[in-house]
């Protein structure tokens, strides 16, 4: 939902008009559809980073406009908070070498930012959740100065009609209330871009949803938040509960949320997701936009306002042909630019194995064991028992070396992806998973010896970050 709106204020005709133009635009992409107008360009990657602003102290600082205008980078922008920042990457063919391509343009980005941020006598740091991050620190001071999070916030607030109500059963228990939508600003990520032909789109999706289990196992990066060791990617109950408002019948608790792992498989088309979205979800933010209905303005705001973990994206190409991404959110910012990278290999190549075994078939991992798949995965991480497409029960760990990581090169290879590359980057997903070295993982060996030192251990992950050593051979001192 990168878009800017021009107002944070909206009448019941603001909404009338959006929702009419809504349903319009819901009806000419079905069209375009049908008639086979959307693009078929092969696959084609990109990525978001979210990151924080730091001092030196590791708390953050809320200091993105003075950053970004520092920076001058069109790839660079701004999140909820003040203190948040998105990082992206020129979108580029995911063939031949474009792993290592990707990888030295986030190095370029990222280089320039954490150089900006030092000239400021501050830190960039990409991490899941923040352990230095206070309660406190979240409050509507340090919103970032951008219409659409005013409104958001605002209709967020008036849809529940209640404080947030943050409960999170893991290793220890959090349990807080907040009055405004900035505990979102607490879980960043990184998110994985995957352009489809759209043919290939919902058979993409699917495998997507499938694959986002083992994928938060392995990137998991999030275990502490507000002092509190809960989840191993507490990212995933920490956004999901900081905008719990669902769809029709009873708003705020309706049947389906905003935030979810969605409610099924596209099962003839991507386009399911779409009409969902018309049918099962209140406009949120109503805006008015001065342009054609072939823009897809409407429908491309709303889809923004629906947070599924996996996500199809209407963008276009180029030349103005529409086309359909798929978005895979479940995955934690950091540790290093090499973790990502290996992280987004063994999502692409899980995901283009996946779907060459499905055919155009609906997968026959029943819907709701991949979602109990995925929330195993992210509480448990690689120790998760999970259940896989031959209907039996593996520990997370197990399924990933001796079948997932062999299938994701497989995949790469169809992606006609450098084997070298492959390799390279497969590897350091293997090694981590071997090792059970996570972020995660590192960061809870580290307090179990340090005893709780939040800052000393980020002090300590900040400095190997930029070295882009993976975390798999992370020492801790």
């Amino acid at each position: 939902m990168g878009q800017e709106i021009d107002k944070a204020l909206f009448s019941q005709g603001d909404f009338q008009h959006f929702h009419q133009r809504l349903q319009r635009q819901t009806e000419l992409l079905q069209n375009l559809i049908d008639n086979d107008c959307l693009s078929h360009k092969q696959p084609v990657a990109g990525f978001e980073i979210e990151a924080w602003l730091v001092d030196k102290a590791i708390r953050p600082v809320p200091k993105n406009a003075e950053f970004l205008e520092l920076l001058d980078d069109p790839l660079a922008s701004a999140e909820l908070a003040k203190f948040n920042i998105e990082l992206n990457n020129q979108p580029i063919d995911l063939r031949h070498s474009a792993l290592k391509q990707l990888h030295q343009g986030l190095e370029v980005i990222c280089g320039k930012a954490h150089e900006t941020a030092e000239a400021m006598g501050l830190h960039l740091i990409m991490i899941g959740t923040l352990p230095t991050l206070k309660q406190s620190a979240l409050n509507l001071s340090i919103m970032s100065d951008m219409n659409r999070y005013r409104a958001l916030n605002r209709q967020i607030l008036t849809a529940r009609g209640e404080p947030i109500h943050l409960e999170i059963c893991g290793i220890e228990t959090l349990n807080v209330y907040h009055h405004d939508v900035m505990l979102e600003s607490a879980a960043t990520s990184f998110q994985i871009h995957l352009q489809t032909p759209l043919h290939l789109a919902h058979h993409f999706y699917n495998a997507s949803i499938i694959a986002s289990a083992p994928c938060v196992a392995a990137s998991a990066n999030a275990p502490i938040l507000f002092a509190k060791n809960l989840w191993a990617e507490t990212r995933i109950p920490l956004f999901e509960q900081s905008i719990e408002i669902g769809g029709y019948d009873g708003v705020a608790h309706g049947p389906l949320r905003r935030v979810s792992f969605g409610s099924d498989y596209a099962r003839k088309s991507i386009m399911e997701c779409f009409i969902e979205n018309l049918e099962h979800f209140p406009v949120l933010l109503p805006v008015q936009f001065d342009s054609s209905d072939e823009h897809l303005d409407y429908l491309r705001l709303h889809n923004g306002t629906i947070w599924r973990w996996n996500r199809p994206l209407v963008g276009f190409d180029s030349d103005g042909t529409p086309h359909i991404r798929i978005e895979q959110r479940v995955i934690p910012a950091g540790p290093t630019l090499a973790d990502m990278l290996a992280n987004a290999a063994f999502f692409y190549g899980t995901i283009s194995y996946l779907h060459d075994q499905f055919g155009d078939q609906v997968p026959t991992l029943p819907f709701h064991i991949a979602k109990d798949n995925f929330y195993n995965a992210a509480r448990y991480g690689l120790d998760a028992s999970i259940t896989w497409l031959d209907l039996e029960k593996y520990r997370v760990k197990d399924l990933m070396l001796e079948f997932l990581i062999p299938q994701a090169y497989e995949g790469l290879n169809k992606l006609q992806l450098v084997p070298e590359d492959a390799n390279y980057y497969l590897s350091i997903m293997q090694k981590r998973v071997e090792n059970g070295q996570t972020g995660a993982q590192w960061q809870r060996n580290y307090l179990q010896k340090h005893s709780a030192d939040y800052t000393g251990m980020m002090r300590a992950y900040l400095a190997k970050q930029w070295s882009d050593k993976p975390v798999h051979e992370w020492s801790i001192c």
